[in-house]
């Protein structure tokens, strides 16, 4: 029985570092080449949130306090936040007073905002005062101007999209100069018709949440068959990001999984870079 207390100590250092993780933020700046990008567009930097899964205790919350106030002081031209915003109503104060610090974000929802999901500890939340700090979509477009082009976004929505009705590519505008497509789900990269979004932006994932690294690769416990991840994949239906998230779900800890904001830059010319900060 003289192993019991080193597992112990084992069992206890790996929660205490699960725990710290969960609140370790990736701030990160990426450069993403766009074919066909016009040059009025060439560096424009969308921030892209994801999943902070306000409402229950986690060390989730400190990591989306401090990524949302790192996109605040650099001021990107577009903020994108793909959806599981909060886990239970009583995250939907904070998560108003934080949208409300962006600049006019764009929003879609998650899975667990409307509790379709298998999480024991989530609950449907209203998202009242959400209209007033932020632009949702819910299977709908907007278009906005930036350097005299086009941007068109278009946001799916997390009720419809599960049961398979969600077609956003029925809303894509053919003469926009910009297509961003923003959905929780990241399986829609194979669902798109090729083309038809420049853009993709996903999350869902958490970057695996909890992860077994191994010599040559990763192994996600909580969906070991997915295809997209986290990071920049070239995706059939267009160029995709998918963002770690910065919240957590069923257990507060992250392993191999940090906790992320990005700010993409597009690009017109190959030769993505990349610079973060710890």
């Amino acid at each position: 029985m003289i192993w019991l207390a080193p597992l112990l100590v084992a069992a206890l250092a790996l929660l205490a570092y699960g725990l710290f993780e969960a609140g370790w933020l990736r701030r990160r700046v990426l450069e993403v080449t766009i074919p066909g990008l016009p040059e009025e567009l060439d560096g424009l930097r969308i921030a892209h949130l994801s999943d902070f899964h306000l409402g229950i205790p986690s060390r989730g919350r400190v990591a989306t306090e401090r990524a949302v106030a790192w996109v605040a002081a650099r001021k990107p031209d577009l903020v994108c936040v793909t959806g599981d915003l909060v886990s239970h109503p009583r995250g939907v104060p904070l998560l108003v007073r934080l949208l409300g610090t962006l600049e006019r974000p764009f929003v879609i929802l998650g899975n667990h905002d409307v509790a379709v999901t298998r999480d024991p500890f989530s609950r449907s939340a209203e998202l009242e005062g959400l209209a007033e700090v932020a632009v949702l979509l819910r299977d709908e477009a907007f278009e906005l101007e930036h350097g005299g082009r086009r941007i068109q976004l278009v946001g799916t929505d997390a009720k419809s999209y599960p049961r398979g009705s969600s077609r956003p590519w029925e809303l894509a505008d053919e003469d926009a100069d910009l297509r961003i497509l923003l959905c929780h789900f990241p399986a829609i990269g194979r669902r798109l018709p090729s083309g038809v979004f420049e853009l993709v932006l996903a999350g869902h994932l958490h970057a695996g949440q909890i992860v077994v690294p191994y010599p040559g690769g990763r192994l996600t416990l909580a969906h070991p068959r997915a295809q997209y991840v986290a990071g920049i994949y070239s995706a059939p239906g267009g160029v995709m990001h998918v963002s770690p998230g910065t919240g957590t779900t069923f257990v507060p800890i992250r392993f191999f999984a940090r906790p992320e904001v990005t700010e993409l830059v597009l690009r017109r010319e190959a030769g993505n870079s990349l610079q973060q900060s710890p």
